[in-house]
This record gives structure tokens, sequence and C-alpha cells, in this order.
């Protein structure tokens, strides 16, 4: 077996390098218990991840192990797609969706057990304006949180932030006019979020989607109209209790493909990585495409 291991250095760990070295040091333990040897690699940058990633599936490595948050995981699956290669996956980020979505153990050396002995799944993509996902993509309030949170460099981590953010912009954020085409079916909307789920959670058990399967060829996508600062927050509770596609005011259907458009830029998010598009995103969902070990 050809085990490569990819490990973001601050998810989880901020700057603390003793934290680095102790996950290089796990990785390479657990591969020699199992007769292997891991090349194992610190990334150093957005993108990073990706390029290692890339250069791994080319070397037609068996395994590859990402080890931190949601985007290293999006970076490193994404270079695997429809490749030979198989994702493990080692959590240590804020929100941790895709692992939660996976039933992938929090502590590092029960995942490290999953990666190397568990058995092989393959999980579908979605795809939005040109970038795979694995979990959750959208545009508006979510898109908004991600990009406020991402750019706290250097700053606390961890799923406070997100809520101190996410309640601050539940005051602020006003909702945008979409034309929205649902597998062909059109309609206009002024929605605070669209949400595209292929997992069933952003992380830190905000459940959005709580019927999403990785695996059935299709996207939960979720429309959340308009509606008043404080409806919104009694609302928010039906995300802990994993009934938002019961909450008044919201859309909930499975689609193939989906097309968002609106004058200008376009905030979205992708597996909580933030970016802008322009007029026009389109989405589309690819079965099978990635091979990831799970329990």
């Amino acid at each position: 077996m050809s085990v490569v291991a990819i490990i973001n250095p601050i998810s989880g760990a901020g700057s603390d390098p003793s934290v680095c070295a102790e996950r290089v040091a796990l990785v390479r333990a657990e591969a020699e218990r199992r007769g292997a040897s891991a090349e194992i690699h610190l990334t150093a940058g957005a993108g990073h991840a990706r390029e290692l990633a890339l250069a791994s599936a080319a070397a037609r490595a068996t395994l590859v192990i990402a080890w931190g948050g949601d985007g290293t995981l999006n970076e490193v699956g994404s270079a695997l797609l429809d490749t030979g290669t198989t994702l493990g996956v080692v959590p240590a980020g804020s929100g941790n969706g895709l692992a939660a979505a996976l039933a992938v153990p929090r502590d590092p050396r029960a995942a490290l057990t999953v990666a190397f002995d568990g058995r092989t799944r393959a999980i579908d993509a979605g795809v939005i304006a040109g970038r795979p996902f694995f979990n959750i993509a959208g545009v508006g309030f979510d898109a908004r949180v991600a990009k406020l949170f991402n750019a706290r460099s250097g700053r606390r981590r961890g799923g406070w932030p997100y809520i101190f953010i996410g309640v601050r912009e539940g005051c602020r954020y006003r909702a945008v006019p979409y034309r929205l085409t649902l597998d062909g079916e059109r309609r206009d909307v002024r929605a605070l979020l669209i949400a595209f789920a292929n997992g069933r959670e952003y992380g830190i058990g905000a459940r959005i989607a709580p019927t999403a399967e990785l695996d059935d060829g299709w996207l939960d996508a979720l429309v959340v109209d308009e509606r008043a600062v404080l409806a919104r927050f009694w609302h928010a509770r039906h995300l802990a209790l994993g009934t938002a596609h019961l909450a008044p005011r919201v859309t909930a259907r499975r689609v193939r493909r989906a097309v968002i458009e609106t004058p200008g830029a376009i905030d979205f998010h992708v597996d909580g990585e933030s970016s802008i598009a322009h007029d026009r995103i389109e989405v589309e969902i690819r079965p099978g495409a990635l091979k990831v070990r799970v329990s």
C-alpha cells in the first residue's frame, strides 16, 4: 500500500510546533504498525494540499490521508476525483462537517485506524461554479459567515467564533433577490441563503439537511426566504434540532442541477471556503466520484 499523508499544521493547533510534530509521529507510527511507510507532507498555505494530492494521485498512491479541516479535505478530495486513490480523513478543523457525515472519529488515532483499516466507500461530489464540494456549498448568509470567519487569520478558531459571527450577521444581513432554476424549474426568490447539501451538517452540530446522503446521486437544495430578524433567531433552533427542512419559509427538495442568477457579485462558499462569482452560478452533482475510507 502506497500511503501519503497531507497535514495542515495549523488546523486545530494554531502555531504550536509541538502539535505538528506529534501529528507526524503518529502517522508514521500507525503506518509502521501495519508494515507500511507513509510519505508525509505539511501544507504551507492555501492550495498546497491540492498540489500535493494531485502529485500523489499522479504517482498512483493507494491512500492519501488528509489531516485538517473541511477546507483541507476539500482541496485533497478535489484532486482525487475519479482517480484510483482513496481519501482518508483525520478531522482537525473548526466545523468538520464532512468528517461528521462520514462518521469519522474526532480522536486522531481512531481516525487513522479508519483511514488505514476501514472499508472504501464511493461518495458523490457536488460542483458549484466549477469547484467541487463534498459536504455543503451555497450562496447568501452562510457564505457571508464563512467569509468573515476565514478572514480572522491568526485569531481564535473553533465553534464559538462561528456562533458570534452568525448572531451578529443575523442582525445585519439582508436577503438578496435571485432567479433560481432547480432541475429546469425556474422561480424568483428573495433568499437569506440557498444551500446545496451533500452531507448533513455545516459542522459543530448545525444540521441544515438531516436527510441528505453522501452517495445517493442527489443534492438536497434548501432555500431560506427573507424573514424578520427575531424570526430568524427563533427558527435557527431547527439547525440544532435537525429539522431545518421543516422550518417555516424553508423550501427543501432534491436536485441534480441548479442555476442561481443575480446581477453583480455573488458570494458563495465551498465546504466553508468563501469565493465570489458574477451574475450566474451553476451547480451539479457527480455521483460516486470520490473514494473515501469509512468505518
